[in-house]
């Protein structure tokens, strides 16, 4: 097992109110997992955010904490409640009402990568699912919650930026419409995880280093956006879906030749999105 459940890296100084988070970039695989699986560690890996934390790793630069999985999606799913238990996975499990991400096999503790490909053999012990929640997604999710209070405590306005991945075929179908590919998707739960100005703003930051943006298709965010998005309480929550045949071989999961440019345009995009929060904070030292 993975001794943390993520990787924190601080500014030495606050200086926004924006947090950048990558909780599908975890490949801490623990080796017992791996044994259990019927799928080889090539296949498991696709369901995971290569590179994510990477891309990321100059925002303390900027003042914003990043904080990062350690664990694996396709061991622990952070971006599910703790309670979306899977019962044709997991034994004693019963599924109360109808969960399109549960019936998918997508639930806390997956069924399936990407591709539908089934991790397991059979299913695993009610015990062991607890464990996983208990030990990575508990530690994850109450840090990330002091981050973004610590921000409106500090701020007096918190906005999380939640990076995600997807895959370049997950654009084919409004591609296949005529519309120009889109290489990123911002998803504010159509509107109610954030504020208009904090998406049209991160939006423009993307759109302005010549990136073609659509927002909530067909990601809209998943939970982290509709539980820490209270844009009436100044939370504001948003999920970046980042087109991984930008920098990134999907085949080998390998970075590509583009990597290291991406990397340097993602860096001037971030620190304009970082930007946000220190407008805030900005106006707060004035008053």
């Amino acid at each position: 097992m993975p001794y943390r459940a993520y990787q924190l890296s601080m500014p030495s100084t606050r200086l926004t109110s924006v947090v950048f988070a990558s909780p599908h970039s975890g490949r801490a695989y623990p080796s017992r997992f791996l044994r259990a699986s019927i799928l080889d560690r090539d296949t498991i890996r696709t369901s995971e955010d290569a590179f994510v934390d990477q891309l990321l790793d100059c925002v303390p630069g900027f003042g914003a904490p990043l904080l990062a999985a350690a664990a694996p999606r396709a061991f622990v799913d952070l971006n599910r409640a703790s309670d979306e238990l899977d019962p044709a996975l997991i034994e004693g499990v019963k599924l109360n009402n109808h969960n399109p991400r549960i019936s998918s096999g997508l639930g806390v503790i997956p069924r399936v990568v990407a591709g539908g490909k089934a991790i397991y053999r059979g299913k695993i012990p009610l015990a062991e699912a607890e464990a996983r929640i208990a030990l990575h997604w508990q530690p994850y999710h109450e840090l990330l919650q002091e981050l973004v209070q610590g921000s409106l405590s500090q701020f007096g306005e918190a906005v999380l930026v939640d990076m995600h991945s997807m895959p370049h075929e997950a654009m084919d179908s409004i591609a296949s419409t005529g519309v120009k590919r889109p290489e990123i998707v911002l998803g504010d739960r159509y509107g109610t995880s954030a504020s208009a100005l904090v998406v049209d703003r991160i939006e423009a930051a993307f759109a302005s280093a010549g990136l073609r943006v659509l927002r909530n298709a067909p990601f809209a965010g998943a939970y982290i956006t509709q539980t820490y998005g209270r844009p009436s309480r100044g939370l504001h929550a948003v999920q970046v879906e980042m087109d991984r045949a930008l920098y990134m071989n999907e085949r080998t999961i390998r970075p590509n030749g583009n990597f290291l440019g991406f990397k340097k345009l993602l860096a001037g995009i971030l620190e304009e999105i970082a930007a946000i929060g220190r407008d805030k904070a900005m106006r707060l030292a004035a008053e």
